[in-house]
């Protein structure tokens, strides 16, 4: 009796397909996250401009509403420790750009003066926010 062995076959692992099915896990997760994000934002009305936006890196946003009441990165603060949480947030950027966003009925002087005590503990950089599109 004559016992013949059969050649072995190796398993071979294809490795396109599973490229492929990663890839759209990815891309799906990636899309599916995307939609899931919602965005917290402080309402407040901007003023028009007709100029384009600029893109710029934001470090510091004071937002001052229509009541005159202040936020800086969305923490709320009064006109006295206004300063002081100016400091603590440039501590990461000195030389950081502090954007106003001041809402559209919100007093002058209100804005002034906060800019006025921004410029006493060290900000140099200011940037005031306007919606894009047609002025008033």
């Amino acid at each position: 009796m004559q016992i013949r062995q059969r050649p072995v076959k190796r398993v071979r692992i294809e490795i396109i397909p599973m490229i492929d099915v990663i890839f759209f896990l990815l891309v799906f997760f990636m899309v599916s996250s995307l939609a899931m994000t919602r965005i917290n934002s402080i309402k407040v009305v901007l003023p028009k401009t007709s100029g384009a936006p600029e893109n710029q890196k934001q470090n510091i946003i004071l937002t001052i509403k229509k009541d005159g009441s202040m936020l800086v990165n969305k923490t709320p603060v009064t006109l006295d420790t206004l300063g002081s949480r100016l400091v603590y947030e440039m501590q990461a950027d000195p030389q950081g750009v502090v954007i106003v966003n001041a809402d559209e009925d919100a007093g002058y002087g209100v804005v002034v003066e906060a800019m006025a005590k921004a410029k006493e503990v060290g900000v140099r950089k200011f940037a005031l926010a306007a919606e894009a599109g047609k002025g008033k």
